[in-house]
C-alpha cells in the first residue's frame, strides 16, 4: 500500500511543541511558519506538523484563513483519513454513548474531545445531524457520512452548517440532507421522563440541547409539587423535565414563538398541558413584569444564550449574568431555589458563580450554593482544552 504524501508545516521556535505532544490539539496562526507554500494550502488540507527541529508531531488539518491554523487529527503522521478511519473514531464514540444511554438520543461526537476537531454530531434515533464547524470536515463530509451510516445504522443524515464557529473558519452557512429524506415534522425525543420536540430543519443548532440533560434531571428532583419558572426555555428544556418530576405548574418564557410552540407540543405529548403555560417575551422584561405582578415560584431556572462568547465580551457578559440573577431572585419564594446556567466558555465557573451571587445579593436575598452541574457525559471534556468544558449550572437556595 502506498503511504500518503502530505505537505509539511512547521512550528516556529516560539510554538509550544511540548503542549502539542502532551495533547493540546490546536496551533494558532502566530505559532506556525506561514511561508507562501503554507498560505497556499487549501482550507481543510491535511499536512504533517513538525516542531522547529523538523521532528514530526502528527497529522494536522490546515486552514490558513483561521486563527486556529492547525488542528491535530492523528498522532500518526502517515495516517490515511478515509471512511475506515472515520468509522474507527465513530465506533469508539458510539460504544461510550451506548453504555450510558438506553435510547439512541445523545451527542455522538463532541468535536476535539472525540478526536474529530470541529465536528459535532447529535443523534435523534434513526436521524443524525452533523455540524461541520471546521474546513477539513466540509472537505471530507462524504467519507464521514458513509462511516456514520455504516457504524450507527442511521437512515437520515442532516447537515446543519451554520453558526459563529463556521464564520471564524471562513466558511459559509448551508443546510442540507446528506442521506435519506428530510424530516417533515419535529422528532419526539425522550429524556428524563419528558418528551421534547426537536425541529431538526428549522430549530437552533442541531434542534435540541442534549448537554443540559443532568441539570434538567436535578431541577426535576426539586420540582415535586413546585411552582416552576423556566426562563430562556427554548423548547421547554427545564420546564418539561420539571413536569415529569411532578411540578404543580410550569411557566416557560422565551423570545421565540416557534420554540414555545414546540414546548407546547412536548407538554401535550406528555399529557401535562393543564400544568404548562408559556409566555413570549424578552427575558429581562418578563422577569421585571412578573415581579410587578407579585409572582412567586419555588424554582426559577435561567438558561440564557452565551452572554460572554469570547474574552472581549467577558465583562459585559458577567454584568448580564449578575442582572439576570438579580431579577430572578426577587421571584423565588423563601426557601426556594434559583438555578442559573452559562454556556460561555470565556466565563469560568468561579467568575460566573460570583456574578450570579452578586446579583442575588443585590436583590436583597441571602443564598447557599447547593449544587454545581456541568454538561452530560455525552459531552466529554478534553483536559487540555478548557473550551470543551463550556457549560456550568449553579443552583442556589434562597
Amino acid at each position: 500500500m502506498n503511504m500518503p504524501s502530505y505537505p509539511t508545516v512547521r512550528l516556529t521556535p516560539k510554538g509550544d511543541a511540548r503542549a502539542i505532544r502532551h495533547g493540546f490539539p490546536w496551533v494558532y496562526a502566530n505559532e506556525l511558519v506561514t511561508d507562501r507554500r503554507t498560505r497556499g494550502l487549501t482550507a481543510g488540507a491535511l499536512a504533517v506538523l513538525e516542531d522547529a527541529n523538523r521532528v514530526p508531531l502528527g497529522l494536522v488539518t490546515v486552514n490558513p484563513a483561521s486563527k486556529i491554523i492547525c488542528r491535530m487529527i492523528d498522532r500518526d503522521s502517515e495516517a490515511v483519513i478515509d471512511t475506515a478511519w472515520f468509522a474507527a473514531k465513530l465506533t469508539r464514540a458510539l460504544i461510550h454513548r451506548e453504555r450510558i444511554y438506553d435510547a439512541p438520543f445523545y451527542r455522538l461526537v463532541h468535536a476535539e474531545a472525540d478526536g474529530l476537531p470541529g465536528v459535532v454530531i447529535d443523534r435523534f434515533g434513526d436521524t443524525a445531524v452533523i455540524q461541520p464547524n471546521a474546513a477539513w470536515a466540509d472537505a471530507l463530509i462524504e467519507p464521514l457520512c458513509d462511516a456514520l451510516v455504516q457504524v450507527t445504522g442511521v437512515t437520515t443524515v442532516v447537515m446543519n452548517a451554520s453558526g459563529r464557529a463556521r464564520s471564524l473558519e471562513g466558511l459559509d452557512d448551508s443546510m442540507g440532507i446528506l442521506r435519506g429524506d428530510a424530516p417533515t415534522a419535529p422528532i419526539p425525543v425522550p429524556m428524563n421522563g419528558a418528551t421534547y420536540m426537536a425541529d431538526l430543519m428549522g430549530g437552533q443548532k442541531t434542534g435540541l440541547f442534549f448537554d443540559q440533560r443532568p441539570n434538567h434531571a436535578f431541577a426535576a428532583s426539586l420540582s415535586r409539587g413546585a411552582r416552576v419558572l423556566d426562563v430562556f426555555s427554548h423548547v421547554g428544556g427545564f420546564g418539561l423535565a420539571a413536569l415529569a418530576g411532578g411540578a404543580g405548574s410550569v411557566l416557560a418564557v422565551d423570545g421565540s414563538e416557534p420554540a414555545l410552540a414546540l414546548a407546547d407540543q412536548g407538554a401535550a405529548a406528555m399529557g401535562v398541558s393543564d400544568r404548562f403555560t408559556t409566555r413570549k417575551g424578552d427575558a429581562f422584561d418578563t422577569l421585571a413584569a412578573l415581579a410587578e405582578e407579585g409572582a412567586q415560584f419555588d424554582l426559577v431556572v435561567c438558561d440564557p444564550p452565551a452572554f460572554a462568547p469570547n474574552k472581549s465580551s467577558l465583562e459585559a457578559g458577567l454584568r448580564a449574568y449578575e442582572r439576570i440573577a438579580r431579577l430572578a431572585a426577587v421571584l423565588v419564594a423563601d426557601g426556594g431555589y434559583l438555578m442559573v446556567c452559562s454556556c460561555s466558555h470565556a466565563a469560568d465557573l468561579t467568575r460566573f458563580r460570583n456574578a450570579s451571587a452578586r446579583g442575588i445579593g443585590r436583590a436583597g436575598r441571602r443564598s447557599q450554593v447547593i449544587q454545581t452541574g456541568f454538561a452530560g457525559p455525552d459531552h466529554p471534556l478534553l483536559p487540555h482544552l478548557a473550551e470543551s468544558g463550556y457549560l456550568k449550572a449553579v443552583t442556589f437556595r434562597l
